[in-house]
């Protein structure tokens, strides 16, 4: 069977979205040059995709509703045993709604990609797998992961799970819903400007964004090659680490993958604190939006390492509040290039192509109208801005990185670590039907200043919960230098162990 061959009308509507004033003469005369290059496509089309294996057995779950899933927080319940044995034996798993996990639906929070069931775990997956590990399903996610807030899958709002009616972060809401409330001992979360991070925070949890590159993000669903990230979202730092351990390391496959560095992470566990130095960075508490309470916990607990040995000092960093401008082109216009219009995958990338999964995210073409203002508000300015300036914007932003990279590794030359709040503002109620239009955008973004700019320069930070305010936590954030989790585990565990956060 061959390949269905374009029509004279298709090349000269395909030549005027290129700006081509095509005659019917030359619509004629470049057919059958294309018909002819079109043999290649009929031999291709037979050939096999070339996916990894699915390993384990498993069954497509089904959907929880009432009181199976009082949060929201859970899209698909299944059960997929693991290997018999391994570091992960007994613990179960909850996977963000943007992993593929085989045979299972998938919909990334998305009307327009509801119906869809990958073929292919993604490289994570299997590696919880063959250690052991048990999935217990797909966890909701915000709508194409594009939300510091839990209100925009097109499944309904995800709960906080310690106050009803408030968020419990994006955009792995879900993943850090789950943990919070018990339901599993891990969770996978991704991060592209804050979305394991800033639900750990707003959860109570520990949610570490590892090193850029340090875990294959081969199967996944992303944003930009940059910027994507994938790590473990636990309600302990050993699990935490543990997860890590597990996951780290390069795949062959994935392209962000450069030689990563990979250590034995629970050994952390056993170092105290020390000698260690801290760097309270000034710049992670004054942005415009941030709250005296929330500084006033980040600070208290920063003090709390200096009563177990380290040393801690503010300094000024003034290289955090550039390396959001820097981060902020490379996630709207990357995002709206590759995620959007190129069907998530793109040409030119290396790595995986999952066939099924382009073809069925394509669709939201049909559901524009249905994207969230958090998305359109995204597309819309990511667009304008490569349109208008032909990219530069981007372009400047990728040239400038490395400067960004370097004021970070500048300070972690004299620094073990920085410090600073993962989220500078307080929790927010979600939005009601009365709520204005502009509070659940604005919800949305604020929560990103400090988590965006390690997104973009890859260093590897964790958020570690460090107190409540009106029965709602707050997250500390640590970063480390590239490929030195190790340093951040230390110190994570450390204050876990030191302290109750519920009672600071």
């Amino acid at each position: 069977m061959t390949v269905k061959r374009p029509t004279p009308a298709q090349i000269r509507e395909i030549g005027a979205s290129f700006g081509m004033s095509l005659t019917d003469e030359d619509v004629a005369f470049f057919l059958p040059f294309i018909n002819a290059s079109a043999a290649a496509y009929d031999a291709l089309q037979f050939l096999p995709d070339d996916l990894p294996t699915v390993k384990y057995a498993r069954t497509p779950g089904y959907f929880p509703e009432g009181a199976e899933n009082p949060l929201n927080a859970w899209y698909v319940k299944t059960e997929i045993k693991g290997a018999k044995s391994g570091k992960l034996a007994g613990k179960t798993v909850a996977v963000k709604d943007n992993i593929c996990l085989a045979g299972v639906p998938m919909m990334n929070g998305a009307t327009a990609l509801e119906g869809y069931v990958p073929d292919v775990d993604a490289t994570v997956v299997t590696r919880i797998l063959d250690a052991g590990g048990t999935i217990l399903g797909k966890v909701q996610c915000e709508y194409y992961c594009f939300s510091g807030m839990s209100h925009t899958s097109s499944k309904g709002p995800v709960h906080n799970p310690r106050k009803m009616g408030y968020s419990a972060g994006g955009s792995s809401s879900g993943s850090a819903a789950v943990v919070a409330a018990g339901d599993v001992d891990m969770a996978l979360g991704c991060d592209q400007g804050g979305s394991i991070r800033m639900p750990a925070a707003i959860c109570g949890v520990y949610g570490m964004k590892p090193t850029h590159g340090l875990v294959p993000y081969t199967g996944i669903a992303g944003m930009d090659p940059v910027i994507d990230h994938v790590g473990p979202m636990t309600a302990t730092v050993t699990d935490n680490a543990l997860l890590l351990e597990v996951l780290a390391g390069a795949d062959g496959i994935d392209p962000r993958q450069k030689s990563p560095s990979v250590k034995p992470y629970t050994e952390a566990l056993r170092e105290k604190v020390t000698g260690l130095k801290i760097a309270v960075v000034k710049e992670g508490f004054t942005h415009p939006v941030s709250d005296p309470t929330v500084n006033e916990k980040v600070k208290s607990a920063a003090a709390l390492f200096e009563k177990l040995g380290a040393t801690v000092d503010e300094v000024s960093l003034p290289m955090h509040n550039i390396a959001y401008a820097i981060w902020a082109p490379i996630a709207f216009e990357g995002a709206t290039e590759l995620m959007m219009k190129a069907n998530g995958f793109g040409v030119g990338n290396g790595g995986l192509y999952i066939p099924s999964l382009l073809e069925a995210h394509a669709a939201w073409r049909q559901h524009a109208d249905d994207l969230p203002d958090t998305v359109k508000v995204g597309m819309l300015g990511g667009e304008y801005f490569h349109k208008h300036f032909r990219g530069r914007f981007y372009a400047k932003a990728r040239n400038l990185l490395p400067r960004a990279i370097a004021g970070y590794d500048a300070m972690l030359k004299n620094f073990d670590l920085l410090l600073m709040p993962t989220v500078p503002v307080k929790t927010a109620a979600l939005p009601g039907p009365d709520s204005p239009r502009e509070y659940a955008l604005q919800c949305s973004f604020e929560t990103l200043f400090n988590t965006a700019p390690f997104d973009a320069t890859g260093h590897p930070a964790m958020s570690v919960p460090c107190g409540t305010i009106d029965g709602l936590p707050v997250g500390m954030m640590l970063v480390g230098k590239h490929f030195d989790e190790m340093t951040i585990y230390r110190a994570a565990y450390a204050f876990e162990q030191a302290t109750d956060w519920t009672k600071l």
